[in-house]
């Protein structure tokens, strides 16, 4: 598990661009036939990738937590971004298509992935602390909460959809979905906002490999931004705006995790204000 500490903003506007990138950016995210881990001091959030091959991966513990077993003070959300599969917790199964979701409560003990289908399936996962136990849930691509934003005269035409959120699948304090751009749309939340509140990351996933993601970040008067392939994640700190522009359209899986769950809980920050 790499470990990447929490930093601020005075910090951060003197960075140079590697390290930058060091701090939050996380390239390996997907590694065939191992399961990787990025624990952040924001909000004490886990990312994570696993990608099994021919056989199974079983999620454990690792010393930075502390705990017998991976789950036992935390809670689990699992997106499947490509391929199918399946996840297995406590001895139960529950098979995966594309775009599908998994929430895993505190206390399970043993959680595996396997690959059911012939293309590499690509499981993106979160985890944050959690207080209490809540039922394992899956919930498909056609359940997830819908919300239609943006315009085609503004490039940023897309769909949001909300699995883990307090009116989906409930959680100690997990929330998390995915954004889908349409075709000819690059931007992605714009205008930015803030959400002091809760850290954030973002997956970014169904990107051609030749294409890129330019992420902007930090304070709305000392941007900066880190250019992002396929299957990379970000983490975005509580103090710091989270947008991006694309040489194609793109997705990307969001998760929050902080004081509260509420979707709609952020600071607009107007773009005559961005510098």
């Amino acid at each position: 598990m790499i470990i990447r500490n929490a930093i601020g903003p005075a910090e951060t506007k003197n960075m140079d661009t590697k390290s930058i990138r060091d701090h939050f950016l996380v390239e390996d995210v997907m590694q065939s036939g191992k399961i990787s881990m990025t624990y952040t001091h924001y909000d004490r959030l886990i990312i994570g990738g696993a990608v099994p091959e021919s056989t199974s991966l079983s999620l454990e513990t690792d010393d930075a937590l502390k705990s017998d077993y991976f789950l036992e003070r935390r809670e689990l959300g699992i997106i499947l971004v490509s391929g199918e599969g399946s996840v297995e917790a406590d001895g139960e199964k529950y098979p995966m298509k594309a775009k599908e979701c998994l929430y895993v409560g505190r206390g399970v003990k043993n959680v595996s992935f396997e690959k059911t289908g012939n293309e590499p399936a690509r499981f993106y996962f979160t985890s944050a602390p959690a207080h209490a136990p809540h039922p394992t849930r899956k919930m498909s691509f056609g359940e997830a909460e819908p919300q239609h934003l943006g315009s085609v005269e503004k490039a940023n035409e897309r769909t949001i959809y909300k699995f883990i959120h307090p009116d989906g699948i409930r959680s100690c304090q997990l929330v998390m979905g995915f954004t889908e751009l349409k075709k000819g749309s690059i931007w992605n939340t714009m205008p930015p906002h803030l959400h002091d509140r809760r850290m954030e990351a973002y997956f970014y996933f169904n990107l051609p490999e030749e294409d890129r993601v330019w992420h902007f970040m930090g304070e709305k008067d000392e941007t900066r931004h880190m250019v992002v392939a396929n299957n990379q994640a970000i983490i975005s700190p509580p103090w710091s705006i989270h947008s991006g522009a694309g040489t194609s359209n793109y997705a990307f899986v969001w998760a929050m995790a902080g004081e509260n769950q509420s979707f709609a809980d952020m600071d607009p920050v107007p773009l005559a204000t961005v510098k």
